[in-house]
C-alpha cells in the first residue's frame, strides 16, 4: 500500500510539473509586416496579462506571404499581420488563412472593416486624405479626389508611385464608386496635374508641400501624426506648414484603409492565436493604437488620441474593405495605362 501510495504521489506530481510546463510553454508565432516598435509593446502586455509569450517575425509583406507559402503546413507562424486590405486580400487569394468565430472580435470590429468570412479583421484604420499649404491654397478651392483632376491644379500635387498598395486601394475604392471609366478618364488628368514624378513614401508627399515643391498632396494621416510628434525638428516643422482637407464629405467621404490579423491555415496555437485577436480588438489596445501610433480605431467608442481630435471628425467612406481586394487588379491596369509610374 505504501508503493501504492508513492506511485500515486509520484504522478501527481508529475502531472503538476507538465501542466505547469505547458501553461509555461504556451505561446503564438507572428509574421508581422508592421515595424516591431508599431506592435511590440501591446503584445508585451497581451504576455503580461495572458502569460502566452509571443514570438515576432518583421519583414516585408509579400516576402512573408511567400515564407508562408513555402514553408505550408511546417510552417511555424498562427497569425499574419499586414497593412491595406490589398495586401490582405492577397493572402486570401494565397489560401493563406482559416476562418475565426469569435462573437467577442465580431462584436468589437464593424463588418465592413473584416473579411466577408471572417478570414482576417481589421485592427486599425488609416485614413487617406487630402494635404495642403495653407499659404497658397484656399481649402474652399478644395472639393474631392476627383477634383484633383481640375486644370487648377497643374503641376501642384504630389503622389506616391502606383506601386504603393495605399494608392492601389484609393483608385480600387473610386472604381466601386464611380465606375472605371469615370476613374480612368480622372486618373489621365490627375497624373498630368503632378508637380513631380512620383518619388519618395507618404513623409515625403508631405514634406513637398511644407517646401513648395507642391500645393496639395494625398497621403496617410498616421505619417503626419508621427511627423508633427517627432524627435527631429525638421520633420515637426514641415508638419506645421501643412494641414489637413477631408475629401469627398458631401460624397462617400475620406478613403480609409486598415491593417489586419488571421489566424493562417496551418496554425499551431489556434486558441492562443484568437485570444491575441481577441486582445488587440478590446478597448485598452484600440485606444493605445490610437495614442501611440495616430491610427484611428476600428472598433466604436474609442476615444481618440489628441492628435486625431485635432483633425476633426470626418466622414469615412464606409466601404467594404474586401472589394478594395478585389477592384486591385483592375486598378493597376488603369493606373499604368493613364502613366501613373
Amino acid at each position: 500500500m505504501r508503493k501504492l501510495n508513492k506511485l500515486l504521489a509520484l504522478l501527481a506530481a508529475t502531472s503538476a510539473t507538465l501542466v505547469s510546463f505547458t501553461s509555461a510553454a504556451a505561446e503564438v508565432n507572428i509574421y508581422s509586416a508592421r515595424k516591431e516598435a508599431l506592435i511590440k509593446p501591446v503584445l508585451e502586455k497581451f504576455t503580461e496579462e495572458t502569460g502566452i509569450e509571443v514570438n515576432l517575425l518583421t519583414g516585408k509583406a509579400d516576402a512573408l506571404l511567400a515564407r508562408l507559402n513555402s514553408e505550408g503546413e511546417n510552417t511555424p507562424a498562427d497569425l499574419f499581420l499586414t497593412v491595406d486590405a490589398g495586401a490582405l486580400h492577397r493572402a486570401v487569394e494565397a489560401n493563406a488563412f482559416q476562418a475565426v468565430n469569435s462573437d467577442t472580435i465580431d462584436s468589437a470590429v464593424p463588418a465592413h472593416f473584416r473579411s466577408s468570412d471572417n478570414l482576417w479583421f481589421g485592427l486599425s484604420l488609416r485614413a487617406r486624405p487630402i494635404f495642403y499649404s495653407p499659404e497658397r491654397v484656399n481649402p474652399e478651392e478644395l472639393e474631392s479626389y476627383l477634383s484633383l483632376a481640375d486644370d487648377k491644379w497643374n503641376d501642384r500635387i504630389c503622389i506616391r508611385s502606383s506601386n504603393n498598395l495605399y494608392n492601389q486601394s484609393l483608385v480600387a475604392a473610386l472604381i466601386e464608386h464611380h465606375g472605371a471609366e469615370k476613374t480612368e478618364k480622372w486618373a489621365e488628368n490627375f497624373v498630368a496635374n503632378f508637380a513631380r514624378k512620383p518619388v519618395g513614401g507618404d513623409r515625403d508627399q508631405i514634406k513637398g508641400v511644407a517646401f513648395g515643391v507642391c500645393d496639395v498632396a494625398v497621403a496617410n494621416t498616421y505619417y503626419f501624426g508621427h511627423m508633427l510628434n517627432s524627435d527631429d525638428a525638421e520633420e515637426r516643422e514641415a508638419a506645421k506648414k501643412v494641414k489637413i482637407f477631408w475629401p469627398a464629405q458631401d460624397q462617400q467621404g475620406a478613403h480609409v484603409n486598415v491593417s489586419g490579423i488571421g489566424v493562417t491555415k496551418h496554425a499551431k496555437n489556434v486558441e492562443q492565436a484568437q485570444k491575441l485577436i481577441e486582445f488587440l480588438v478590446s478597448e485598452e489596445s484600440q485606444k493605445w493604437y490610437a495614442q501611440a501610433n495616430y491610427e484611428y480605431p476600428v472598433r466604436e467608442g474609442v476615444e481618440w488620441s489628441e492628435t486625431l481630435q485635432q483633425w476633426g471628425d470626418f466622414k469615412q467612406d464606409d466601404i467594404e474593405m474586401d472589394i478594395l481586394g478585389e477592384n486591385n487588379g483592375d486598378a493597376v491596369r488603369l493606373m499604368n495605362r493613364a502613366g501613373w509610374r
